[in-house]
């Protein structure tokens, strides 16, 4: 028996709405300000400080964006959900920690956001890639570009379409498909978050800020096959097999959570007895 239309741990409101796109705005800014900014441009004469700004701007907007979304709607239960399913991602995490790729972290996320949502999966990706960079010590300027890219990564698998109705076979084959393309995806942002630091005469891939919008993609292009295709084919490859592999018991016990948790069920108090 199936649930005819699928609990969702947020429901997004107006305001949740409108952080999120502002977010995302500037996020799109943050990470793609070297094809934006014309080569005149103050942010481009700053090349080494601009990712610092972006950094902690959108730690910032981050923050604000949970915030928001705990007003619409995240109760008590989602929360301990949100808690469990972070720590649980945060640990799968080192595991792979010095090998190419192998990080099963990512196919939790995609099997979480799918259930759960969007709202959900956005505030779970960032909090879980936060969680994440405080147990390995990866805590940098790049963290807050890695939190965006991870919620951003969450947030589509709850996105996907059939939510309601695609089930068995065509919905795993649905997320593992989306968890190969979007490990990609997900590199490249993260790459952008680091490779304007290169100084521009140190190699022949490295941000040009004097070069044009197609110079520096060629280059940036080059950058992500030379610096991280390994690492992020790994990722896919490790996203696909264990969506496969693990997606319908997971997807089961997700939904099945998620109905017993009523998270849209208002909570009422009795009166005490006499």
């Amino acid at each position: 028996m199936t649930d005819a239309r699928q609990a969702r741990a947020v429901r997004l409101g107006p305001r949740s709405v409108a952080a999120l796109l502002l977010v995302s705005a500037v996020g799109v800014a943050a990470v793609g300000w070297p094809f934006l900014a014309p080569p005149t441009s103050q942010v481009v004469a700053h090349t080494q400080d601009a990712p610092w700004l972006f950094a902690g701007l959108l730690l910032l907007l981050v923050a604000v964006l949970a915030a928001t979304i705990s007003e619409s709607g995240l109760g008590p239960k989602a929360v301990a959900m949100l808690g469990v399913l972070a720590a649980t991602g945060a640990a799968l995490r080192p595991i792979g920690a010095g090998t190419a790729g192998i990080e099963p972290m990512f196919f939790l996320m995609v099997l979480s956001g799918r259930v759960l949502g969007p709202g959900f999966g956005f505030v779970l990706g960032s909090l879980t890639m936060f969680a994440s960079a405080l147990l390995t010590g990866g805590v940098g300027p790049w963290m807050p570009f890695q939190m965006l890219a991870m919620g951003w990564f969450t947030m589509g698998a709850g996105l996907l379409p059939g939510a309601d109705r695609l089930r068995g076979r065509a919905e795993v084959a649905l997320l593992a498909a989306y968890g190969f393309v979007s490990a990609f995806a997900y590199g490249a942002v993260t790459n952008l978050a680091g490779w304007t630091f290169m100084k521009g005469n140190a190699s022949n891939i490295a941000f040009d800020p004097g070069g044009p919008v197609a110079a520096n993609l060629a280059r940036f292009v080059a950058y992500c096959l030379a610096t991280s295709l390994g690492w992020d084919l790994g990722r896919a490859i490790v996203t696909v097999v264990l969506t496969v592999l693990l997606g319908p018991a997971i997807l089961r016990a997700l939904r099945r959570a998620t109905r017993r948790a009523a998270f849209e069920a208002p909570v009422t108090f009795e009166p005490p007895g006499p």
